[in-house]
């Protein structure tokens, strides 16, 4: 899941109708690799995309649970303005915030949370089959409750896809981040989380149901941190995912 992703993923980017879905995801870290007990198993992702005459808004929420609860939540929230009569060229602006818990501990822990401005390029086929949006943005870190969380500028680059195949049937959408953080081994942080879904809606008789099922494989490079506090390597993580549309 995204920064928690699991962001976010942006179906449509640029397109003139709404998108909203709900996800549940069952993370396979912790069944895969014993360095990531204690990492929460169930994942629900909410998001939403509205397009409007100025531009468009999107947000997605994760929460992660233990089986006793909530164990941390996750929001990005952005807005883009068209600075183009073709809509490709955008500005973007964008909030990141979220916080955690421990498995074992009453002890939680509050995400440095980051504010972002910069261009956007959007792309879409005439059909919205195809949908591409890439984006530069320089990145603020506001002061964190750690003594060590102090402020900092940052740089991100991230592309947003989704395509479309075999009359809707099939989705491949995701997103790939890369940003600087000083607090890591090489200053750079990278993460993607595909995902592939098998839509119902595009059965016969099934056009009403709007349920995909399909997996998400969070791959990053000093991103997720072990059980010994280590992140200094390259994790994939795969989940299996429903999602309802609407």
């Amino acid at each position: 899941m995204r920064k928690f992703f699991s962001i976010i993923i942006l179906i449509a980017t640029w397109s003139a109708v709404n998108a909203q879905n709900v996800q549940l995801h069952y993370d396979l870290g912790s069944t895969l690799d014993d360095g990531l007990d204690g990492r929460p198993a169930v994942t629900t992702t909410i998001e939403c995309f509205k397009p409007d005459r100025w531009g468009s808004t999107f947000f997605f929420t994760d929460l992660d649970y233990f089986h006793d609860g909530v164990a941390g939540a996750y929001w990005e929230v952005s807005r883009e303005f068209n600075v183009t009569r073709d809509k490709h060229w955008a500005a973007h602006v964008e909030y990141d915030g979220g916080l955690t818990s421990s498995k074992y501990t009453d002890l939680s822990t509050r995400f440095q949370h980051a504010a972002l401005i910069g261009p956007a390029w959007n792309y879409a086929s005439k059909d919205f089959s195809k949908t591409l949006s890439l984006q530069a943005m320089y990145k603020y870190y506001f002061k964190g409750q750690n003594p060590w969380n102090r402020p900092f500028s940052s740089f991100q680059a991230t592309a947003v896809w989704g395509l479309h195949t075999s009359n809707r049937m099939f989705t491949c959408s995701g997103f790939i981040d890369c940003w600087y953080d000083k607090s890591v081994s090489g200053n750079w942080i990278v993460i993607t989380e595909p995902q592939f879904w098998f839509n119902l809606n595009a059965l016969k008789g099934c056009q009403n149901i709007n349920l995909s099922l399909g997996t998400e494989v969070e791959m990053s490079y000093n991103f997720v941190y072990d059980n010994k506090g280590r992140n200094d390597k390259f994790r994939a993580i795969p989940t299996l995912a429903a999602k309802w549309s609407f």
